[in-house]
């Protein structure tokens, strides 16, 4: 057993951690109710576009409306967009999203490169030799969308090119404050025929037979604007998903390490008792064998 000494520096560390991952806490707890708020705020934006667009695309000639409409013929080059976190201390939540990435496209039928957002998940996926092409990190607290298109337009840009066939998007979705669940979403070309997934997420409240549009200048000039714009909203919400889950895993990774801190503590003071108990006995004892070789002589 150790010392009193040793116990007591032991005690007063874990102290200091428990008010650290306390402190981190609390700090988690603002963030995320900001960030649920962000959150919140661009989902009607996005459910009006998302009418808007399928409304548009469901005419006669879908394909021949917009280059991002069309699905390719072959695939041969596949682009995804991982957005993770800049910092750790938010328990599995980094780790959680770079291994479902790997189980999805690690050994895909085409080449996969990567646009990786968040230093954490570019620097895992880096050690494990995957093509990064770009990088984002060090994105605001509370990015706006000006923050977030150029991810968007640089997925475009790659789709548009040729250089890949498909785009897919790889975020953590914010169910609950305890629940994230790590998604993949085709991002390009986009899927306006099978949008319940999406629109759900944006439109749990709609009800009611679907709107008439009338279009002016005309539904060209409409698409151009609203489709690559809408890619990168995309893009947008899959942050804001992102940031209000990583701060709410934050958030019960520091509680968990404060409950653990302070059960440890508890138990290392138990141990600092029964050693200064130990201590004052072997003193106690002490003086009582000096006192009796007193009187014995």
């Amino acid at each position: 057993m150790a010392n009193a000494r040793e116990v007591l520096l032991r005690i007063r560390s874990v102290k200091n951690i428990a008010q650290v991952t306390r402190a981190l806490q609390a700090v988690s707890a603002s963030k995320v109710q900001k960030a649920m708020q962000a959150m919140y705020r661009t989902r009607p934006y996005a459910t009006k576009a998302w009418q808007v667009l399928t409304h548009i695309a469901a005419q006669p000639g879908r394909t021949n409306l917009h280059p991002l409409l069309i699905e390719r013929d072959q695939i041969e080059n596949t682009l995804v967009v991982l957005i993770s976190g800049d910092r750790g201390l938010a328990g599995a939540y980094n780790a959680n999203i770079v291994r479902f990435v790997l189980n999805n496209f690690a050994d895909y039928e085409v080449p996969v490169r990567y646009i990786t957002v968040g230093r954490r998940g570019r620097d895992m996926m880096i050690r494990r030799g995957q093509d990064i092409i770009a990088e984002f990190s060090d994105l605001p607290a509370a990015p706006e969308f000006a923050d977030v298109s150029s991810i968007g337009r640089l997925a475009v840009d790659e789709f548009l090119s040729g250089n890949v066939d498909e785009v897919h998007l790889v975020y953590t979705d914010f169910v609950n404050m305890v629940r994230q669940d790590p998604v993949v979403k085709k991002l390009l070309p986009l899927e306006v025929d099978s949008g319940e997934g999406r629109v759900a997420a944006f439109d749990e409240a709609h009800h009611g037979p679907e709107a008439t549009y009338i279009y002016e200048p005309g539904q060209e000039q409409i698409l151009d604007e609203i489709v690559p714009r809408f890619t990168a909203l995309q893009v947008y919400q899959a942050v804001m998903e992102s940031l209000a889950s990583e701060h709410a895993a934050r958030m019960v990774a520091m509680k968990n390490a404060t409950e653990n801190a302070t059960e440890l503590g508890a138990a290392l003071q138990l141990d600092y008792n029964k050693a200064r108990q130990q201590s004052i006995t072997s003193e106690m004892l002490d003086i009582a064998g000096g006192a009796e070789a007193l009187a014995q002589r």
